[in-house]
């Protein structure tokens, strides 16, 4: 069986990965299940794409395995593109995403019309309205974000590459 390391201690994306990969037969670990709890990495890029180079460029030189690595958040055009990068840690590595979602759809008061609803996400997908669903994120089923996402986008990519070299 073949084996990745994905450098996040994201557990709703390392679930979404898991779901995509899994008809590769392709075992998906986070780096923590491999190098434990206490890894950190300075991201320190000034883009997504150059926080997730960092990210498995750092956990590869760890393990020297396979590591797929993703840096998402949420760009909000209203608000300068804020949280952006920082979406994880906006407002404090502490602070839940209850509070940053509220912080987000209080400055946006009267100007679009939010709301917050769903169980199935994580993070921001409580907020992020996907209109040709019309639901959020968080209302999507799995299959649903598979679908459409981002992250899925590019999981189909790699899925696709991993087909033709096997």
């Amino acid at each position: 069986m073949k084996e990745i390391i994905v450098a996040s201690g994201n557990q709703g994306k390392i679930k979404e990965i898991k779901a995509m990969l899994e008809p590769l037969d392709i075992h998906v670990l986070s780096m923590k299940d491999v190098l434990g709890d206490d890894v950190d990495i300075e991201e320190n890029g000034t883009t997504f794409e150059e926080n997730a180079i960092i990210k498995a460029e750092s956990i590869m030189k760890q393990v020297q395995r396979p590591v797929l690595a993703d840096d998402s958040g949420l760009e909000v055009d209203y608000l300068n593109k804020e949280p952006g990068i920082y979406s994880a840690r906006w407002m404090g590595h502490d602070t839940s995403y209850d509070i940053k979602n509220q912080a987000i759809i209080d400055k946006l008061a009267g100007l679009v019309n939010d709301h917050i609803a769903g169980e199935n996400g994580f993070g921001y997908d409580p907020i992020f309205y996907f209109p040709p669903l019309k639901k959020t994120s968080a209302e999507m089923t799995m299959e649903e974000k598979n679908q459409h996402s981002h992250r899925a986008k590019a999981l189909r990519d790699l899925y696709r590459y991993l087909e033709e070299n096997k």
